[in-house]
């Protein structure tokens, strides 16, 4: 059973066809990687999976539950996670706050709106303090913890981004162009940190220009161009596709 299925998705901008009747499915456990030209319509399906945009036409469902009209927020709370193109960590409060933050919709007890310092609301803020020290260990940022998020370099802002996704214990994280930026070192520190997280039995599905950061790490490669899904199949197989390269050669002037 696919954990997210995308059923002939169509979205306008302007009356021009962004998204025209796609489909696809991303397996549960496996990271699924979106390639393709900019224009092609891969950060439109992100923002219609998020909930942040809504198709014309098509449905989304994700655990076999249609998530097609739902709010971001309530996306959120079903179980994906999002990180941007553009860091959008909050620079104005410490790292870990960045990562606490992640953990708003799942928390029992409300502890961001809290007036009163009760026995449980110091219980609760104990727990996901703890929780979210785990977090930033795992993605090796424990050290930086009370540091401004705004401090950190770019690199350790991406991972600082996975860690508000994690935290809101996901099923799927969509990422959007992790490697943006990033140098290689950097670059080679995330995909580490994609591929522990898979064998813990996270799912990503990710859009992504570096061609060989997907190749390398993707269990399924999807081509998109002018908002059609071209090509799809192993890394090892797109890679020999004449489509790919074809549809890399295309120069357009923003993406979707």
């Amino acid at each position: 059973m696919a954990l997210l299925r995308v059923e002939q998705i169509t979205k306008f901008y302007d009356g021009l066809r962004a998204l025209d009747h796609l489909s696809l499915k991303v397996e549960k456990g496996t990271i699924y990687g979106l390639i393709g030209p900019n224009g092609a319509g891969k950060s439109t399906l992100f923002h219609l999976i998020s909930g942040i945009e809504k198709p014309d036409s098509g449905k989304i469902y994700f655990r076999e539950k249609e998530i097609t009209a739902l709010d971001p927020h309530q996306i959120s709370a079903y179980g994906i996670g999002r990180t941007f193109q553009t860091v959008q960590t909050l620079a104005n409060m410490t790292v870990i706050e960045n990562v606490m933050a992640g953990m708003h919709l799942r928390l029992e007890e409300n502890l961001f709106s809290s007036g009163f310092w009760l026995p449980w609301a110091a219980r609760a803020e104990k727990r996901a303090l703890k929780e979210a020290k785990e977090i930033l260990d795992l993605l090796g940022l424990l050290g930086r913890w009370k540091s401004p998020a705004s401090q950190l370099p770019l690199g350790k802002q991406r991972l600082l981004e996975l860690g508000r996704a994690l935290a809101m214990k996901p099923e799927l994280i969509l990422l959007d162009e992790p490697a943006s930026g990033l140098t290689f070192g950097e670059a080679d520190q995330l995909k580490e940190k994609i591929n522990q997280f898979k064998k813990e039995g996270m799912t990503f599905c990710m859009v992504e220009h570096q061609m060989g950061m997907v190749m390398e790490i993707a269990d399924q490669v999807a081509l998109l161009d002018s908002g059609r899904l071209i090509g799809e199949g192993p890394p090892a197989v797109m890679e020999r596709d004449a489509r790919v390269r074809g549809a890399y050669m295309k120069r357009k002037g923003s993406d979707a």
